[in-house]
């Protein structure tokens, strides 16, 4: 069952991702902008079990590191995005409270993606690479907050009726 889930799903995220490549990126938006791709994989993350978060997170990772506005070493994404994914779902699973109110899965997610940043930064510096000033770092880390906060919500409920449909679930939002 799993297999045919995730099946389902790839080209889902393949879409996703060819929409943050040849649309997303090309906003210049202050703060720093946003990922759809990232907002979409832990927004699922929330909605789904631990296990299926640490696959998605995991592929969303590799296609994030395909990007071509990644820097640093190839796998770097990929491991934080399954550490973001695996944790969100940790958190929210087994409790309904979190997982059937809209406003906890956006702040879940705003969350999962500041996290999510902050440790590629804090790996990128730990790898030697230039990540710039502290000014520039706050700016982009609320940028993203605060661009992730706006979007969230608006693509919550596409999200959640593509995930229903993929597992076979009634919506719960």
């Amino acid at each position: 069952m799993l297999t045919r889930q995730i099946s389902v799903a790839t080209p889902i995220f393949l879409l996703i991702f060819l929409i943050q490549e040849a649309v997303i990126s090309q906003f210049r938006l202050p703060g720093g902008g946003f990922s759809i791709l990232m907002i979409f994989a832990l927004t699922w993350a929330v909605l789904s079990q631990p296990e299926v978060a640490a696959v998605i997170g995991f592929a969303s990772g590799i296609l994030m590191d395909l990007s071509q506005s990644a820097g640093g070493p190839f796998g770097q994404w990929t491991l934080i995005m399954l550490l973001a994914g695996y944790a969100i779902s940790y958190i929210g699973y087994g409790d309904d409270n979190i997982r059937a109110n809209p406003i906890n899965i956006v702040l879940l997610t705003t969350i999962g993606v500041v996290a999510a940043r902050i440790v590629y930064l804090v790996l990128a510096i730990l790898l030697g690479e230039e990540v710039g000033n502290l000014q520039s770092i706050f700016w982009s880390l609320a940028g993203s907050a605060f661009w992730t906060a706006i979007i969230s919500p608006l693509v919550l409920k596409v999200i959640s009726y593509i995930h229903a449909n993929v597992f076979g679930l009634s919506s719960r939002i």
